[in-house]
C-alpha cells in the first residue's frame, strides 16, 4: 500500500475497508504495528451474517489486511516528534497513515469525527490503543465492525480487562476516587457506550493484544505480544558496562511527590553509577532540568519509543526503572542480550495527598508481577 498525503479529510474509502487502528501515542503505534506483524490467516467472523455461541467462527482471510493508521494526535512536543517517526516506520511497513489535529482548537473532535465517519462505517476490523480515551470513546459509536482489537497503552491494559470483568466506569486508575466534574459527567454516556462496545457478545467479537499480565473478561480472545517485529526490526543492541534510569511521569500524574522523587532518583544514581536518564515523553522539562543539575545524570529524550530505543542500543548492562510498562515489555524486547532489568519499587511515603486511594496498590501489582513473570530483582531503595 501506499501513502497519501495527511490531511483533515479523508477520500470515501472503497466498500469492505480491512482493518483501521486508532492510536494517540507512540507506544500505541507500535503495538499495531507488532499486532499486524503476526495477524494470522485466520481470524474471527460471522459466518452467514450470525456468530457462534463463543462469539465467532474463525474464516479464511488473507494474512494482512488492508491497514490504516489513523493518528489522533496529542499535544505534548515530545508525544508528537515520536508519533512522526514511528508514524513513518508504519509506512515503511505498508500502512496508510493519516494525522488528525483532533485536539486542535475548538471544533476539533467535531471535525475529526466527521471527517473519519465513512472509514469507520465501513471498516471490517478496527483497532484501538488506548480504551480510556475520550476521543476513542466518542468516534467507536460510529462502527458498526464486529471484530475489535485492543492493543496496550501500557499498563492501563490491567486497569482496563479488571474494569470490563467488573462492569466499571471506563476511568484510568490515577484518576479514579476524584471528584467528577461536569465535563466527566458529560462524558460519561460515551464511556457507557465505549464499555458496552468493548464487551464480547454474541454478535462481536473482541481481542486483547499484550505484552502485559492481563486477564481478559470471559469471551474476550487474548494474543500475546512478544515484540516480534522489534526483535527482527532492530538490534541485538551493543551493551555498555554501567547502569541507565529509566524516568517516571509518576510527579506529572500527581501520584509522586516531587522532592521525594528527586531524592530516591539522587540516591539510585549514587548507589548504582547510573550516568544516564531516560526520560518518560510526559515528564516536564523543568523537572528534568534540576534533575540534571542535582544529580549529574544525563537527560536522554529518547525521539521513539524507549522498547525500540534499548533495542537499538547502546544499552547499560543494568536498567533501572520505576513501575511502568517497560518492566513488563523490556525483558521481552531485550532477552538474550546480556541485559539485566531492576525494579524500584515506590514507597507509601512517597505519595501525595491526592493521590487515587489505590494508587500504591496498583503501582504495586505491577511490579510483584513483573518479578514474577520475568524474575526481575528489586533495587536497593535509597530512603528520602
Amino acid at each position: 500500500m501506499t501513502d497519501t498525503p495527511a490531511s483533515g479529510t479523508l477520500p470515501t474509502p472503497r466498500p469492505g475497508t480491512g482493518a483501521v487502528a486508532l492510536v494517540e501515542s507512540p507506544v500505541q503505534l507500535l503495538n499495531v504495528l507488532e499486532w499486524a506483524h503476526i495477524h494470522p490467516p485466520a481470524i474471527p467472523a460471522a459466518r452467514d451474517g450470525r456468530a457462534d455461541d463463543d462469539g465467532a467462527a474463525a474464516v479464511r482471510e488473507p494474512a494482512a489486511l488492508p491497514l490504516t493508521v489513523v493518528v489522533l494526535s496529542p499535544a505534548d512536543p515530545t508525544s508528537r516528534g515520536q508519533l512522526r517517526r514511528m508514524a513513518e516506520l508504519a509506512r515503511d511497513q505498508g500502512a496508510v497513515v493519516r494525522w488528525y489535529e483532533a485536539r486542535g482548537g475548538r471544533g476539533g473532535l467535531l471535525r475529526t469525527a466527521v471527517a473519519l465517519a465513512p472509514l469507520l462505517v465501513r471498516v471490517r476490523l478496527l483497532v484501538i490503543g488506548d480504551p480510556f480515551s475520550r476521543l476513542v470513546q466518542v468516534l467507536l459509536p460510529l462502527c458498526r465492525a464486529r471484530r475489535l482489537t485492543v492493543v496496550d497503552d501500557g499498563t492501563a491494559t490491567m486497569e482496563f480487562t479488571e474494569i470490563l470483568s467488573r462492569g466499571g466506569r471506563l476511568v484510568r486508575w490515577h484518576r479514579s476516587g476524584r471528584r467528577r466534574s461536569p465535563v466527566d459527567a458529560a462524558f460519561g454516556i460515551f464511556a457507557s457506550a465505549a464499555r458496552r462496545r468493548l464487551t464480547p457478545g454474541r454478535r462481536r467479537h473482541v481481542e486483547l493484544f499484550s505484552a502485559m499480565p492481563a486477564t481478559p473478561p470471559p469471551g474476550m480472545a487474548l494474543r500475546t505480544n512478544r515484540f516480534a517485529w522489534t526483535r527482527s526490526r532492530f538490534g541485538p543492541p551493543g551493551v555498555l558496562d554501567g547502569t541507565d534510569l529509566i524516568g517516571t511521569s509518576l510527579v506529572e500524574t500527581g501520584v509522586v511527590d516531587p522532592g521525594h522523587y528527586l531524592s530516591v532518583v539522587t540516591g539510585l544514581a549514587a548507589t548504582y553509577g547510573a550516568k544516564r536518564y531516560f526520560a518518560h515523553r510526559k515528564e516536564s522539562q523543568d523537572k528534568l532540568h534540576r534533575l540534571a543539575a542535582e544529580t549529574g545524570l544525563e537527560i536522554v529524550r529518547p525521539d521513539l519509543p524507549l522498547e525500540l530505543v534499548a533495542r537499538r542500543g547502546p544499552t547499560g548492562r543494568r536498567v533501572l526503572s520505576f513501575p511502568s510498562t517497560v518492566v513488563h515489555t523490556l525483558p521481552l524486547v531485550l532477552d538474550g542480550t546480556g541485559v539485566g532489568i531492576t525494579v524500584v519499587d515506590i514507597d507509601p511515603a512517597w505519595l501525595t495527598a491526592g493521590a487515587a486511594p489505590r494508587a500504591h496498590t496498583f503501582l504495586s501489582d505491577i511490579t510483584d508481577s513483573a518479578r514474577d513473570l520475568h524474575n526481575l530483582p528489586p533495587a536497593a531503595t535509597p530512603t528520602p
